[in-house]
């Protein structure tokens, strides 16, 4: 799927998602000479944008959801052919390089956070916030759906994906009041979903400010969409990808995501090869924050793979 998705963008064009971290990216993958560059997570393109605005490399960008890359492709027309556009998983970069007919890239950029094109559309079922399906897909042709999880899967599953997925203590609670209540009928909305849950949590405060639905949310989404065995295939494959001197930087948003990647560029180090750029997690400043609150979580990662 290439630049040509340009004529499919629609009405979400105006949603452009804000790119977290910017100029702490920019300053990672930007200060020297780039030939190739991989946003491997490209949402509606403005990582994409700034790096395209900051060197005169070619880009590869990849994402799962149809309408954020028509988004992107109309928002990166500009930069013509020095953009290649592809619907794939990040976990297939290796795949995604070899059917463009790609080299190696010099740079490697995953921004793991929701893109507000999605997350704000109701019809996506993502959020709590409004009322829609119980639907969750990144990409809209995928098979499983929240509403199957939901509706099919046994209490002690449903309790392992909203404990270990996000990381909620209710969890057993949560599961036990969306097997009793779908006895009677389908759990079919957000909104109704979002009521559950706030039933079975009970009066206690939320933790943090954080909504009670937050998490299971979250987990439905992860379970839903393999998040985190697209992770581990990413930080599997994308290191070894990298040119030369080339770097990988990650943005992660909650301790599931960022645990493996700390983990992963520490093991890299350590077996020789690779440098670490980044020696704790970078944090977006405040005033970017108070901007943009959806940034306030982000912890940003990367590493340099050594000169041959």
């Amino acid at each position: 799927m290439e630049t040509a998705l340009a004529a499919e963008s629609n009405a979400g064009a105006e949603r452009l998602h804000l790119p977290v971290m910017s100029a702490e990216v920019r300053k990672l993958l930007c200060e020297r000479a780039l030939r190739l560059i991989v946003d491997a997570t490209l949402g509606t393109g403005g990582h994409a944008e700034m790096l395209l605005e900051n060197s005169d490399a070619l880009l590869l960008g990849l994402d799962r959801d149809p309408g954020a890359l028509a988004v992107a492709a109309e928002r990166l027309s500009r930069f013509g052919p020095r953009v290649i556009l592809r619907q794939d998983d990040f976990a297939g970069i290796d795949r995604a390089l070899t059917d463009a007919g790609l080299g190696a890239p010099d740079a490697i950029l995953a921004d793991l956070g929701m893109s507000s094109f999605a997350l704000d559309d109701p019809a996506r079922g993502f959020s709590f916030r409004s009322d829609g399906p119980l639907d969750m897909r990144m990409d809209p042709a995928a098979p499983l759906r929240a509403y199957d999880l939901l509706n099919e899967e046994s209490e002690d599953e449903l309790t392992r994906i909203i404990r270990d997925f996000g990381e909620e203590h209710a969890a057993r609670r949560i599961a036990r009041t969306i097997v009793l209540t779908r006895r009677s009928a389908p759990i079919a909305g957000t909104a109704e979903l979002r009521v559950l849950v706030e039933r079975a949590v009970g009066s206690r405060r939320p933790r943090a400010g954080i909504h009670p639905a937050t998490r299971t949310f979250q987990a439905l989404r992860i379970a839903v969409n393999h998040e985190l065995e697209s992770l581990d295939n990413f930080l599997e494959n994308a290191p070894r990808l990298l040119n030369s001197g080339g770097r990988l930087a990650i943005i992660a948003y909650h301790s599931l995501e960022d645990r493996p990647v700390k983990h992963r560029f520490r093991a890299l180090v350590a077996e020789g090869g690779y440098n670490l750029l980044t020696r704790k997690a970078l944090r977006p400043l405040a005033a970017e924050c108070a901007q943009n609150p959806r940034a306030r979580s982000a912890r940003l990662r990367a590493i340099e793979r050594g000169q041959a």
